[in-house]
């Protein structure tokens, strides 16, 4: 489902269709093979079906009658033919179909189709001025019968209708979930985890190798992990655990806030402002390889209590990779598009607002991921420095006090807590690109 969704995506009708209506069309599409010179269709035969192009290629041939400029047409992947059968009075082939070598294609019945858009005309007609448009200009056939094509007035809506055939976005979610799960993706990654502790599991607990004897088995932290009465004070059933957790969290989202409301617009300014780089970019470059525990002496002087030092060391490392990596993103900008907004009329703040500022979003969130990351890093270094609670802190006392099972439940912790993280922020990047997503989709990634 998703390669055929892909599919039509690349299509020129559907290309502007929403995710949850591709899915509906797709829901009507059948899969054909077909051997080079088998025909299709001839002139005058019933409409009924339309096509799509997935492999191989189609010699279309229109008749006189339709007074086409090119009567010819070779269609490819990813091209429609077969429209005929969304014209309105007609239900006549025009042209005669040929494949020129092995074909895949894939078939939607016309009064389906036709059917689906009723129930959202908005959409619908958006489809079929497409279709218009690919009739005149690529079949170049006359206005003529690219206006026989079907259109929606807005009144043809009836919501009962729409709700019956457009998939809802938790429709949409529960079909990319399916698709995952049937992917070898979560079994690939069942694997390495796997690998990983079984690795755990024999290098210390069955096989004692030299440096590992001392560590933590990983049945001993498993048991520790589940355990209501815990050896060493720490489990899922302790409230300490969460509340350790909860101040770590709460430090980094404080810290990765700051450092994307100040780091995000320094980066464009560094990127879109030479003379601003000049000034700035030398006193940034000298500050930025100082390591975090060498700021910790002064953020202790500099700030009160033991919240704020550790924040600000969280704050420092995250700020400087988001500011960084803005920076480069506006860099990555190729400065035609720049020039073609100022030949257009537009004045350097349009620029910056409509040409960088979106130009740079694809780095802007990577960044964001790196420095999610960076901020976990410079957290646990702060809380072991200067901290009270919080997963920095849980590991650095529980070394102290030799309590080697609740170092590797911090540490796993902190993995699954700053994973959860770094999805959260490629969702939301995701969410605000979705042309970018889109564009990824069709390369096949």
């Amino acid at each position: 489902m998703e390669q055929l969704i892909a599919l039509l995506k690349r299509t020129m009708p559907f290309q502007m269709v929403p995710d949850s209506m591709l899915l509906a069309i797709a829901g009507l599409a059948k899969w054909e093979s077909h051997a080079r010179g088998d025909v299709l269709y001839q002139i005058g035969d019933k409409a009924e079906d339309i096509y799509v192009v997935s492999s191989g290629s189609v010699q279309h041939t229109l008749g006189i009658d339709a007074h086409a400029i090119h009567p010819d047409k070779t269609v490819y992947s990813g091209g429609v033919f077969g429209w005929a059968a969304v014209l309105e009075g007609q239900r006549k082939r025009l042209a005669k179909t040929v494949c020129l070598e092995r074909t895949e294609l894939i078939r939607i019945n016309g009064e389906d189709l036709i059917n689906l858009f009723k129930a959202s005309p908005s959409i619908g007609d958006v489809v079929m001025s497409r279709f218009a448009t690919m009739i005149n200009k690529e079949f170049t056939l006359p206005e003529a019968v690219a206006t026989q094509v079907r259109h929606f007035p807005p009144g043809e809506q009836t919501l009962p209708q729409l709700q019956a055939t457009m998939a809802t976005g938790l429709t949409l979610t529960l079909f990319r979930v399916s698709q995952w799960v049937k992917s070898p993706d979560p079994y690939l990654m069942i694997t390495g985890f796997a690998i990983l502790l079984g690795f755990w599991y024999f290098a210390v607990e069955v096989w004692k190798l030299p440096r590992f004897e001392d560590m933590p088995g990983l049945t001993v932290v498993v048991k520790e992990l589940f355990s209501k009465n815990p050896v060493y004070g720490v489990s899922l059933y302790t409230p300490e655990y969460y509340h350790d957790i909860w101040i770590s969290v709460r430090r980094v989202g404080i810290a990765f806030f700051l450092a994307t409301l100040l780091g995000v617009p320094l980066g464009l300014f560094l990127g879109w402002s030479k003379k601003f780089r000049e000034y700035i970019f030398p006193l940034f470059e000298t500050l930025r390889p100082i390591p975090v525990l060498a700021w910790v002496p002064l953020a202790i002087l500099m700030f009160s209590g033991s919240e704020t030092p550790v924040i600000f060391l969280t704050f420092l490392a995250s700020f400087f990779a988001t500011a960084l990596n803005t920076m480069l993103g506006v860099d990555s900008i190729d400065e035609s598009y720049i020039r073609a907004a100022s030949c257009l009329g537009a004045s350097r703040w349009q620029s910056f607002r409509e040409v960088i500022v979106p130009g740079a979003m694809p780095f802007i969130f990577t960044g964001l991921q790196i420095s999610v990351g960076v901020a976990w890093f410079s957290l646990v270094a702060g809380e072991m420095v200067s901290g009270q609670f919080g997963l920095g802190y849980l590991i650095n006392t529980s070394y102290t006090m030799v309590r080697y099972p609740t170092i590797v439940i911090g540490m796993i912790t902190l993995g699954a807590v700053g994973y959860s993280t770094s999805a959260l922020v490629r969702m939301i990047g995701d969410y605000m690109m979705q042309w970018r997503v889109r564009e990824l989709a069709l390369g096949g990634r």
